[in-house]
């Protein structure tokens, strides 16, 4: 039986023009992939958003392998600066070039193509899933987290699930994802009163609230890191006024902050700690703030254990090395499966992903393959 190609598939799907929201065909191509092969496949769709659902055995059985993923990307750029077609899946000195090369188009088709590979050569006693989303790159809103609905309401689930992230900081099998980080965003709005800068005392100047205000955070230690955590931190990203006047102390300034926080914090207790030192800032100035705050995620962390032994044993019998079990890194989908079932992120080497050129080493791609194939070889054994 002829085997999937999974440098093949991948270039399929870099053809595929899906920068979110557009499904660019990406899913309907694996659909007919996956169907083919005797998956049960349910596209489920939700806010503008295209995702699917693929099923190969029993429903609700007790040994259910789920494989994640998503097929949508992030925009160009300027075209210009492509010295490869963004969706032409060019291969030149041993790399295919395409946006979404890497993130994650060839960890999708690596895991669909062991996922068809396995089941028709040796159907194993159990199911596998895969979820792949198109809105990944997006607010993240109507993908997994849409999938992960629909499947509870449809009483499926996954016992296990393998997110194909990229992974890996500079060479295959060294770095595997057992946990990510939280992320916060706080938008900052701080209110005084205009006046001219000749007479401050006749005015409430919100900058200097918000600067000292901006300070006392960003100088503020959160932690020094946890077990499997490194510390927790926090960035000014922006601070805005949009005052072209030399002799005006403007009524409003605004600022953005971001913070990625390990399992000491919680988004919540992260959000009544900013409240409590804006309102220390205003009690000082005079002025009146207002928060609006986003949490992406929670930090989370799958506990070293059967599944992050499985990932490490398939890793290291393909590659020769023993992956690192880390949490670093910015968010995933994995921070929406960790309320379904026990996750841990593997994949490729992600340096160029987002970039211009964005490219991967076709070897990279047939490996990936054979690790998926060996993970799920030695969890249905």
């Amino acid at each position: 039986m002829t085997q999937i190609n999974p440098e093949t598939l991948t270039a399929a799907l870099v053809r595929c023009a899906s920068v979110t929201p557009d499904e660019g065909g990406a899913l309907i191509l694996l659909q007919d992939l996956l169907e083919d092969a005797g998956f049960i496949c349910t596209r489920v769709d939700r806010g503008g958003v295209s995702n699917l659902f693929a099923r190969w055995g029993d429903k609700g059985h007790p040994r259910t392998f789920g494989f994640n993923g998503h097929t949508d990307v992030v925009p160009l750029g300027d075209p210009a600066d492509w010295t490869m077609p963004p969706f032409g899946a060019k291969v030149k000195d041993g790399f295919l070039y395409g946006r979404g090369a890497t993130d994650m188009k060839s960890g999708v088709a690596a895991f669909a193509a062991a996922a068809v590979d396995f089941v028709r050569q040796t159907p194993p006693d159990g199911s596998i899933i895969l979820t792949i989303t198109g809105d990944e790159e997006g607010d993240a809103v109507d993908g997994t987290v849409a999938l992960l609905d629909w499947m509870d309401k449809a009483d499926e689930a996954m016992s296990v699930c393998l997110v194909g992230e990229p992974t890996c900081p500079d060479h295959m099998g060294q770095m595997m994802k057992i946990g990510r980080r939280g992320s916060l965003n706080a938008h900052v709005t701080v209110k005084g009163v205009q006046g001219h800068s000749a007479y401050p005392h006749r005015a409430i100047n919100p900058l200097h609230a918000l600067v000292r205000l901006m300070d006392r955070l960003a100088s503020h230690e959160l932690d020094t890191g946890t077990d499997h955590f490194d510390a927790s931190t926090l960035a000014v990203v922006t601070i805005d006024t949009g005052n072209p006047a030399t002799n005006v102390i403007p009524a409003e300034a605004r600022a953005t902050l971001n913070i990625r926080f390990n399992d000491a914090h919680s988004g919540a207790s992260l959000s009544e700690w900013l409240r409590e030192e804006a309102a220390k800032a205003d009690a000082e100035f005079g002025t009146t703030t207002d928060l609006t705050i986003k949490i992406s995620g929670e930090s989370f962390l799958t506990p070293p254990g059967p599944l992050s032994d499985l990932v490490a044993r398939a890793v290291e019998a393909e590659t020769g090395t023993v992956p690192e079990a880390s949490t670093t890194g910015g968010t995933s989908d994995a921070r929406f499966v960790k309320n379904h079932c026990p996750v841990v992120e593997f994949g490729l080497v992600g340096r160029t992903m987002h970039q211009v050129d964005e490219r991967v080493e076709v070897a990279q791609i047939h490996q990936l393959k054979r690790i998926y194939t060996r993970m799920l070889q030695d969890y249905f054994a």
